[in-house]
């Protein structure tokens, strides 16, 4: 196991010191490697937001996210809804302006959320969509029209409903926690706006997400796998569980594919509350696929009926698993499959599939050699991205660069890796939460053994370090690079790699 010399404090040193001093979910690295920018190329357009050009605006951001940070973080949970349904109902029930597609699960629901938003906006309707963490942005937590809402507008947000969370506060026995007021200020957006209907991400679990103040016809149930287990439960069945509490009376449940026991405790949950159920792979799924040039091609089958030739611009088989989760949840708030038996216009799904962007989901954000960049930090979302990479990538050595949460299964997300990565350059991101560089080192020793570990504390060393073992085999090797191992991570590689 080997690490370079420690360097002299410079300004990277001097931004990571200041990050860690803020909420986790708020950790950006704004100065990077000169280096790596001047190799990456331009950005491309991915709807991720940078900081604000203008100052003042830039001040009046940093200002609320100083405010936000203020509170309890979205780590720290109180099983309870007492505090958002009182600042709901002080705002005058914003949530209940709209119809919404409520999600939960353990892997797959930002991308899914996505889906869903460009459908529903290519039928010409107006979308509100609420995900969690960010990769780069706080504001990338709120979108209008499948756009972050802008710096303006998020500021604007905040300071409209401030008052009123100043009102809870006096009220409760606890403030309202970060992703509460968030929570709040997305639903009062929308209301706003306004939107023709809202696509809402769970922060975790179902039943005391802040989020679970909506009353949603469509309830969107992702797969689910052990992660955060300290919080949910330590098998399928609780968390499945607490995941359950989002279906609401009379709702129809997209149910992704899951183990026997979570699937088990969903169903009990639906007949309950008399919700209709469709299923993966019984009512339907993905009937075929093939890798295609940046993306693959997809035959989905959904309630109506069959969707051929449908271009998805991701990668791998758990992408095309979460597109046809995405069109069902559709198809079902339209009414398809149970008022009428009819597909949704062919040339309008396609449109709408090409348009998706996953930003941090196996995102090539560099060639010669190419780094990937997969926000997988769970055992799961980690083996269904070492399947991606080896399907859609024909690499001839992969280097990971893994930096990851310490709160997290690491040895499973790195046994995951394993058979993929040649070597690993362990690091960590400015998050308080991220897992020390030599502990994280220790258990790569472990499942890699010392002769293929490599420890670089800082971010920006780590993808140096992880680009020139790739160009070790020459330029036309073949070699790649994937960042992996926490969102944080991959958002702050995502500013170094100059796609900030």
């Amino acid at each position: 196991m080997s690490e370079s010399p420690q360097k002299e404090p410079d300004e990277f040193d001097e931004i990571v010191g200041a990050e860690t001093d803020r909420d986790p979910d708020l950790a950006l690295i704004e100065a990077g490697s000169r280096t790596l920018r001047t190799q990456s190329g331009p950005p491309q357009g991915d709807g991720v937001p940078s900081r604000p050009a203008d100052p003042e605006l830039d001040r009046a951001l940093r200002e609320v996210e100083a405010e936000l940070a203020g509170r309890w973080p979205e780590t720290k949970l109180d099983p309870s809804l007492v505090r958002v349904e009182a600042l709901m109902d002080i705002l005058g029930s914003p949530q209940r302006a709209y119809p919404s597609i409520h999600i939960t699960g353990t892997n797959g629901k930002t991308s899914t959320a996505r889906m869903i938003e460009a459908l529903l906006g290519a039928f010409e309707l107006r979308t509100g969509r609420y995900t969690s963490p960010h990769v780069q942005s706080i504001t990338e937590r709120i979108s209008l029209d499948g756009a972050p809402i802008s710096a303006e507008r998020f500021i604007e947000t905040y300071r409209d409903i401030r008052p009123y969370l100043d009102m809870v506060d006096a009220a409760q026995e606890h403030r309202l926690s970060f992703f509460e007021v968030l929570t709040g200020m997305a639903y009062a957006a929308f209301a706003d706006a306004p939107v023709d209907i809202a696509v809402v991400e769970v922060g975790m679990g179902g039943t005391w997400d802040a989020t679970n103040v909506i009353d949603a016809g469509v309830a969107v149930i992702m797969p689910i796998s052990l992660d955060h287990t300290d919080r949910l439960g330590t098998t399928p069945e609780q968390i499945a569980t607490e995941k359950a509490g989002i279906v609401k009376q009379d709702a129809t449940v997209v149910l992704a594919q899951q183990p026997v026991e979570a699937a088990s405790v969903i169903l009990k949950r639906a007949v309950e509350v008399d919700a209709t159920v469709a299923r993966e792979g019984m009512e339907f799924g993905v009937l075929s696929r093939e890798v295609a040039v940046g993306g693959q091609l997809l035959t989905l089958r959904g309630l109506g009926g069959e969707y051929p030739e449908v271009f998805l611009p991701l990668y791998g088989a758990h992408q095309a698993h979460n597109a046809a989760v995405a069109l069902a949840a559709v198809e079902a708030f339209f009414g398809v499959g149970s008022e009428h038996a009819r597909t949704l216009d062919l040339d309008t799904v396609r449109t709408a599939f090409a348009s998706v962007t996953s930003p941090g989901r196996l995102e090539v954000v560099r060639r010669s050699p190419t780094v990937v960049l997969d926000a997988a930090h769970n055992p799961a979302g980690a083996r269904a991205a070492a399947e991606a990479v080896t399907e859609a990538f024909a690499f001839s050595r992969l280097i990971g660069v893994v930096g990851a949460s310490g709160d997290k299964d690491v040895r499973g997300v790195l046994e995951a890796f394993e058979p993929i990565f040649a070597e690993v350059v362990i690091t960590r991101n400015s998050s308080q939460r991220a897992m020390d560089a030599d502990e994280l080192a220790a258990v790569a020793v472990e499942v890699f053994g010392a002769d293929r570990v490599q420890v670089e504390p800082r971010l920006d060393d780590a993808l140096e370090a992880a680009i020139t073992l790739a160009e070790e085999e020459g330029e036309y090797a073949g070699a790649g690079v994937l960042v992996t191992g926490s969102v944080i991570t991959v958002g702050e590689a995502r500013l170094l790699l100059g796609r900030g």
